[in-house]
Protein backbone atom coordinates (compact mmCIF):
# COMPACT_ATOMS: atom_id res chain seq x y z
CA UNK A 1 0.00 0.00 0.00
CA UNK A 2 1.41 3.41 -0.95
CA UNK A 3 1.74 6.30 1.48
CA UNK A 4 -1.38 8.16 0.32
CA UNK A 5 -3.64 5.12 0.55
CA UNK A 6 -2.16 4.17 3.92
CA UNK A 7 -2.71 7.67 5.27
CA UNK A 8 -6.37 7.83 4.32
CA UNK A 9 -6.94 4.35 5.68
CA UNK A 10 -5.55 5.51 9.03
CA UNK A 11 -7.78 8.57 8.92
CA UNK A 12 -10.87 6.48 8.25
CA UNK A 13 -10.01 4.18 11.14
CA UNK A 14 -9.42 7.09 13.54
CA UNK A 15 -12.25 9.29 12.33
CA UNK A 16 -9.87 12.13 11.53
CA UNK A 17 -9.43 14.20 8.40
CA UNK A 18 -6.25 14.87 6.43
CA UNK A 19 -4.44 18.19 6.50
CA UNK A 20 -2.63 18.94 3.24
CA UNK A 21 -0.19 21.86 3.37
CA UNK A 22 1.16 23.57 0.24
CA UNK A 23 4.74 24.83 0.32
CA UNK A 24 6.16 27.22 -2.24
CA UNK A 25 9.54 25.58 -2.75
CA UNK A 26 12.49 27.97 -2.71
CA UNK A 27 10.69 30.83 -0.95
CA UNK A 28 12.83 32.57 0.11
CA UNK A 29 15.34 29.82 -0.74
CA UNK A 30 15.61 26.03 -0.78
CA UNK A 31 17.61 25.94 2.46
CA UNK A 32 14.60 27.39 4.25
CA UNK A 33 12.18 25.02 2.50
CA UNK A 34 14.31 22.10 3.65
CA UNK A 35 13.71 23.21 7.23
CA UNK A 36 10.05 24.09 6.68
CA UNK A 37 8.80 20.76 5.33
CA UNK A 38 9.86 18.63 8.34
CA UNK A 39 8.55 21.34 10.67
CA UNK A 40 5.12 21.10 9.02
CA UNK A 41 5.12 17.31 9.23
CA UNK A 42 6.04 17.50 12.90
CA UNK A 43 3.28 20.02 13.57
CA UNK A 44 0.53 17.84 12.09
CA UNK A 45 0.59 18.15 8.30
CA UNK A 46 -0.48 14.79 6.84
CA UNK A 47 0.43 15.43 3.20
CA UNK A 48 2.75 18.11 1.85
CA UNK A 49 2.45 19.58 -1.62
CA UNK A 50 5.75 20.84 -2.97
CA UNK A 51 4.96 23.79 -5.22
CA UNK A 52 7.44 24.23 -8.07
CA UNK A 53 7.91 27.94 -8.86
CA UNK A 54 6.92 29.05 -12.34
CA UNK A 55 7.18 32.42 -14.06
CA UNK A 56 3.51 32.49 -15.09
CA UNK A 57 1.47 30.73 -12.36
CA UNK A 58 -1.96 31.29 -13.91
CA UNK A 59 -3.90 29.38 -11.24
CA UNK A 60 -2.34 31.27 -8.35
CA UNK A 61 -3.27 34.51 -6.65
CA UNK A 62 -0.93 37.32 -5.55
CA UNK A 63 0.46 35.55 -2.48
CA UNK A 64 1.78 32.48 -4.30
CA UNK A 65 2.71 34.51 -7.39
CA UNK A 66 4.99 36.65 -5.22
CA UNK A 67 6.44 33.54 -3.58
CA UNK A 68 7.23 32.04 -7.00
CA UNK A 69 8.99 35.24 -8.02
CA UNK A 70 11.11 35.21 -4.86
CA UNK A 71 11.95 31.55 -5.36
CA UNK A 72 13.02 32.05 -8.97
CA UNK A 73 15.13 35.07 -8.01
CA UNK A 74 16.89 32.96 -5.40
CA UNK A 75 17.90 30.49 -8.13
CA UNK A 76 15.40 27.72 -7.39
CA UNK A 77 15.18 25.05 -10.08
CA UNK A 78 13.34 21.76 -10.36
CA UNK A 79 16.68 19.95 -10.23
CA UNK A 80 17.45 21.71 -6.97
CA UNK A 81 14.03 20.80 -5.60
CA UNK A 82 14.57 17.16 -6.48
CA UNK A 83 17.91 17.10 -4.68
CA UNK A 84 16.23 18.64 -1.64
CA UNK A 85 13.40 16.09 -1.73
CA UNK A 86 15.94 13.27 -1.78
CA UNK A 87 17.36 14.56 1.50
CA UNK A 88 13.93 15.27 2.98
CA UNK A 89 12.63 11.79 2.27
CA UNK A 90 15.26 10.40 4.62
CA UNK A 91 13.95 12.69 7.37
CA UNK A 92 10.21 12.17 6.83
CA UNK A 93 9.94 8.66 5.37
CA UNK A 94 6.19 8.24 5.89
CA UNK A 95 4.76 11.64 4.92
CA UNK A 96 3.17 11.62 1.45
CA UNK A 97 4.77 14.17 -0.88
CA UNK A 98 2.97 15.61 -3.91
CA UNK A 99 4.86 17.48 -6.61
CA UNK A 100 2.67 20.44 -7.61
CA UNK A 101 3.83 21.98 -10.87
CA UNK A 102 2.92 23.64 -14.13
CA UNK A 103 3.58 21.45 -17.14
CA UNK A 104 6.22 23.59 -18.82
CA UNK A 105 8.67 23.02 -15.96
CA UNK A 106 8.11 19.25 -16.13
CA UNK A 107 8.49 19.23 -19.91
CA UNK A 108 11.81 21.05 -19.71
CA UNK A 109 13.12 18.60 -17.10
CA UNK A 110 11.86 15.63 -19.11
CA UNK A 111 8.68 13.72 -18.26
CA UNK A 112 10.19 10.25 -18.15
CA UNK A 113 13.31 11.47 -16.36
CA UNK A 114 11.28 13.29 -13.72
CA UNK A 115 8.95 10.35 -13.14
CA UNK A 116 11.89 8.01 -12.67
CA UNK A 117 13.64 10.45 -10.34
CA UNK A 118 10.45 10.91 -8.29
CA UNK A 119 10.05 7.14 -7.97
CA UNK A 120 13.64 6.78 -6.78
CA UNK A 121 13.18 9.54 -4.20
CA UNK A 122 9.75 8.51 -2.99
CA UNK A 123 7.51 11.28 -4.33
CA UNK A 124 4.00 9.86 -4.20
CA UNK A 125 2.01 11.89 -6.72
CA UNK A 126 2.02 14.69 -9.25
CA UNK A 127 -0.51 17.49 -9.54
CA UNK A 128 -0.01 19.22 -12.89
CA UNK A 129 -2.27 22.19 -12.56
CA UNK A 130 -2.44 23.34 -16.19
CA UNK A 131 -2.53 19.99 -18.02
CA UNK A 132 -6.13 19.26 -19.06
CA UNK A 133 -7.39 15.67 -19.02
CA UNK A 134 -7.40 15.59 -22.81
CA UNK A 135 -3.62 16.05 -22.75
CA UNK A 136 -2.76 13.73 -19.86
CA UNK A 137 -1.38 11.17 -22.26
CA UNK A 138 1.73 13.34 -22.08
CA UNK A 139 2.43 12.09 -18.53
CA UNK A 140 0.27 9.06 -17.70
CA UNK A 141 2.50 6.34 -19.22
CA UNK A 142 5.57 7.62 -17.37
CA UNK A 143 3.64 7.91 -14.11
CA UNK A 144 2.20 4.43 -14.47
CA UNK A 145 5.65 2.95 -15.08
CA UNK A 146 6.98 4.77 -12.01
CA UNK A 147 4.05 3.90 -9.74
CA UNK A 148 3.21 7.57 -9.12
CA UNK A 149 -0.38 8.79 -8.76
CA UNK A 150 -1.82 11.58 -10.89
CA UNK A 151 -4.00 13.87 -8.78
CA UNK A 152 -7.25 15.00 -10.42
CA UNK A 153 -8.54 18.56 -10.08
CA UNK A 154 -12.27 19.30 -10.27
CA UNK A 155 -14.00 22.64 -9.76
CA UNK A 156 -17.45 24.15 -9.21
CA UNK A 157 -17.51 24.95 -12.93
CA UNK A 158 -16.84 21.34 -14.02
CA UNK A 159 -19.97 20.06 -15.83
CA UNK A 160 -21.52 16.94 -14.24
CA UNK A 161 -20.77 14.67 -17.18
CA UNK A 162 -17.16 15.74 -17.35
CA UNK A 163 -16.79 15.45 -13.60
CA UNK A 164 -18.04 11.89 -13.73
CA UNK A 165 -15.45 10.97 -16.32
CA UNK A 166 -12.68 12.63 -14.31
CA UNK A 167 -13.66 10.87 -11.10
CA UNK A 168 -13.71 7.49 -12.79
CA UNK A 169 -9.99 7.87 -13.57
CA UNK A 170 -8.97 9.44 -10.25
CA UNK A 171 -5.90 8.22 -8.39
CA UNK A 172 -4.58 8.97 -4.91
CA UNK A 173 -7.11 11.64 -4.03
CA UNK A 174 -9.29 14.19 -5.79
CA UNK A 175 -8.54 17.86 -5.24
CA UNK A 176 -11.78 19.85 -5.28
CA UNK A 177 -11.33 23.58 -5.91
CA UNK A 178 -13.72 25.31 -3.52
CA UNK A 179 -14.00 28.64 -5.33
CA UNK A 180 -13.91 30.00 -8.84
CA UNK A 181 -10.80 32.04 -9.51
CA UNK A 182 -7.22 31.80 -8.32
CA UNK A 183 -5.66 30.63 -5.07
CA UNK A 184 -5.77 32.86 -2.01
CA UNK A 185 -7.20 33.00 1.50
CA UNK A 186 -10.88 33.97 1.64
CA UNK A 187 -12.88 35.53 4.45
CA UNK A 188 -15.90 33.48 3.41
CA UNK A 189 -16.37 30.36 1.30
CA UNK A 190 -19.31 29.82 -1.09
CA UNK A 191 -22.71 29.31 0.54
CA UNK A 192 -23.44 26.24 -1.58
CA UNK A 193 -20.04 24.63 -0.99
CA UNK A 194 -21.36 21.92 1.35
CA UNK A 195 -23.74 20.50 -1.24
CA UNK A 196 -21.01 20.59 -3.89
CA UNK A 197 -18.61 18.71 -1.64
CA UNK A 198 -21.24 16.13 -0.70
CA UNK A 199 -21.91 15.43 -4.38
CA UNK A 200 -18.24 15.00 -5.27
CA UNK A 201 -17.59 12.84 -2.22
CA UNK A 202 -20.52 10.57 -3.07
CA UNK A 203 -19.29 10.09 -6.64
CA UNK A 204 -15.54 9.72 -6.07
CA UNK A 205 -13.90 6.28 -5.83
CA UNK A 206 -10.93 7.83 -3.98
CA UNK A 207 -10.68 10.30 -1.07
CA UNK A 208 -11.56 13.94 -1.72
CA UNK A 209 -9.74 16.96 -0.32
CA UNK A 210 -10.80 20.56 -0.85
CA UNK A 211 -8.71 23.69 -1.18
CA UNK A 212 -8.39 27.23 -2.60
CA UNK A 213 -9.48 29.75 0.01
CA UNK A 214 -9.29 27.69 3.21
CA UNK A 215 -7.45 29.83 5.75
CA UNK A 216 -8.71 29.27 9.31
CA UNK A 217 -9.25 26.27 11.60
CA UNK A 218 -12.98 27.02 11.53
CA UNK A 219 -13.09 26.95 7.73
CA UNK A 220 -10.97 23.80 7.66
CA UNK A 221 -13.30 22.04 10.09
CA UNK A 222 -16.41 23.07 8.17
CA UNK A 223 -15.02 21.97 4.82
CA UNK A 224 -13.55 18.71 6.12
CA UNK A 225 -16.88 17.68 7.62
CA UNK A 226 -18.02 16.98 4.06
CA UNK A 227 -14.85 15.43 2.57
CA UNK A 228 -11.69 13.59 3.58
CA UNK A 229 -9.37 16.54 4.10
CA UNK A 230 -8.46 20.13 3.30
CA UNK A 231 -5.61 21.91 1.55
CA UNK A 232 -4.12 25.12 2.93
CA UNK A 233 -1.62 27.02 0.81
CA UNK A 234 -1.80 30.80 0.57
CA UNK A 235 -2.33 31.26 4.30
CA UNK A 236 0.87 29.34 5.00
CA UNK A 237 2.85 31.06 2.24
CA UNK A 238 1.69 34.43 3.54
CA UNK A 239 2.63 33.60 7.11
CA UNK A 240 6.15 32.69 5.98
CA UNK A 241 6.48 35.86 3.90
CA UNK A 242 5.25 38.15 6.69
CA UNK A 243 7.63 36.83 9.35
CA UNK A 244 10.60 39.08 10.16
CA UNK A 245 13.19 36.27 10.35
CA UNK A 246 13.54 32.67 9.14
CA UNK A 247 13.19 31.42 12.73
CA UNK A 248 10.01 33.41 13.16
CA UNK A 249 8.72 32.09 9.83
CA UNK A 250 9.28 28.49 10.93
CA UNK A 251 7.54 29.16 14.22
CA UNK A 252 4.56 30.85 12.54
CA UNK A 253 4.22 28.04 10.00
CA UNK A 254 4.32 25.36 12.67
CA UNK A 255 1.79 27.18 14.86
CA UNK A 256 -0.62 27.63 11.94
CA UNK A 257 -0.29 23.95 11.09
CA UNK A 258 -0.90 22.91 14.68
CA UNK A 259 -4.07 25.01 14.88
CA UNK A 260 -5.38 23.66 11.59
CA UNK A 261 -4.59 20.06 12.52
CA UNK A 262 -6.32 20.47 15.88
CA UNK A 263 -9.43 21.69 14.10
CA UNK A 264 -9.58 18.51 12.03
CA UNK A 265 -9.39 16.06 14.94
Amino acid sequence: MNRIDALFRRKRESGGKALVMFVSAGDPDLAFTEQLVPALAGAGADIIEIGVPFSEPMADGPTIQAASERALKSGTTLAGIMAMLHRLRLRIPQTPLVLFSYYNVILQYGVERLAADCAAIGVDAWLVVDLPPEEEGEILPALADAGIARITLVAPTTPPGRMGRLLERAQGFVYYITVTGVTGARVELPADLASQLDAVKAASPVPVVAGFGVATPEQARAVASHVDGVVVGSKLVGAVADAPTPAAALAAAAELTRRLAAGLR
